[in-house]
């Protein structure tokens, strides 16, 4: 590199003595300068570019590491969520299946579009929510064995958790419950009860003899313990309505109710319109009728409302089981100055705690079994297979104010 450098500065010497000397001839510059600058100038382009390359790749390695690292940052985070996430819904899901989740039960009405079973269905979506359990409510449109034994069958095929059933008839529905119980999926009839044999238990809404007694003091009462009276029922082979209708004929056998003459027995299928021309025909046929009987909350609404089309308050009074809401106005009115009902709330709610207990292995279904019924407390199976909802109240113009249902 000196040599270079000495050779360079010897000719800027020479050129400058002949310049001196007069020597006016442009002399060109020689090529081994030139070829030097261009080398020198090639090289800074070179440095330049290469430096300028590296810059660039050293960026480009930053960014792309920089990205790497983000995308394994969010990797991380995105695989933590997930893992919080599953452990939620196993969480969830054991917290489900401690109290009986991923079960479906099927609340079984004696028919639809009747007030009655669909305030008890208010009450099985309570205790279902409670339960974390699902419950539908699925029946035929009106009150029939038959049809009820087709819906059932199917309900089996599904393999559904459990059957909370009001039977149309007691005896035509055992085999359909033992069916389901030899497929271990539980029977608790309800409101109206399967014969043993076809039912795992039954829950009972009230005693049935209270209910029956009750009735016949309830119309001796109102009638002043004298005069003809007539039953109104649901259908004749309802074994609660006969369990219930047994009783009545039984008080009223006693001296007290001896001024009491029971004249006719008729059925209304619990259908409005059937139940309201049966009403009408017994005040036709008995003129002088003091009082009807019908332990049905569908007939007894038809039948007050027969009495007061007719214009007979306070000549015909009606009395039986009903609810506090579609009974307001006639007890208020005196076509039906007091009634008796247990809460079907109440009643939805007990039965599919019951059957959720049996579903779940708390209890058996066996006399003597206990188990906790949420709000309702504590219940214990009775010798016979039944569960005792507890006694029926008295609504009258005194009461039914405070009562919503």
């Amino acid at each position: 590199m000196r040599n270079k450098l000495s050779v360079l500065l010897l000719m800027s010497l020479l050129l400058s003595a002949l310049v001196a000397c007069g020597d006016n001839t442009a002399t060109p510059v020689p090529a081994t300068t030139a070829a030097a600058t261009t080398a020198a100038a090639t090289t800074a382009a070179a440095t330049t570019a290469a430096a300028t390359t590296a810059a660039a790749t050293t960026a480009a390695a930053t960014t792309a590491a920089a990205t790497t690292a983000a995308a394994t940052t969010a990797a991380t985070t995105a695989a933590a969520a997930s893992t919080t996430a599953a452990a939620t819904t196993a969480a969830a899901a054991t917290t489900a299946a401690a109290a009986g989740g991923n079960k479906t039960y099927i609340l079984v009405p004696k028919n639809l579009g009747n007030p009655y079973f669909d305030t008890a269905n208010k009450g099985a979506q309570e205790a279902a929510k409670e339960l974390g359990v699902t419950v539908t409510y699925q029946g035929s449109a009106t009150a029939d064995a038959t049809q009820q034994i087709q819906l059932l069958n199917s309900l089996i095929a599904q393999k559904v958790s459990g059957l909370a059933i009001s039977a149309n008839d007691a005896d035509a529905l055992v085999p359909v419950g033992k069916t389901a119980i030899s497929q271990n999926i539980p029977v608790v009839s309800w409101d109206s009860g399967i014969a043993p044999g076809g039912r795992t238990v039954h829950v009972n809404q009230a005693n049935s003899e209270d209910i029956g007694r009750g009735q016949i003091q309830l119309v001796s009462k109102l009638i002043g313990g004298k005069g003809k009276i007539a039953i109104l029922s649901a259908t004749s082979t309802a074994p609660n309505q006969n369990q219930w209708i047994e009783f009545m004929k039984d008080e009223l056998k006693k001296p007290e109710n001896s001024g009491l003459q029971l004249v006719a027995t008729v059925y209304g299928d619990d259908q409005d319109e059937k139940s309201y021309t049966e009403a009408q025909g017994l005040m036709r046929t008995y003129p002088d009728l003091k009082g009807i009987i019908s332990p049905t909350t569908v007939g007894i609404a038809a039948s007050a409302r027969a009495v007061t089309d007719a214009k007979k308050i306070g000549q015909v009074m009606v009395t039986g089981l009903g609810t506090p809401n579609q009974m307001r106005n006639f007890v208020k009115s005196g076509a039906s100055p007091a009634f008796a009902l247990w809460n079907p709330a109440d009643l939805g709610y007990l039965s599919i705690f019951t059957l959720n207990a049996i579903a779940t292995g708390q209890i058996q279904g066996k006399p003597g079994d206990t188990f906790k019924a949420g709000k309702l407390g504590s219940y214990t199976i009775d010798k016979d297979g039944t569960i005792l909802l507890g006694k029926p109240t008295v609504f009258d113009s005194a009461n039914i104010d405070t009562f919503n249902f």
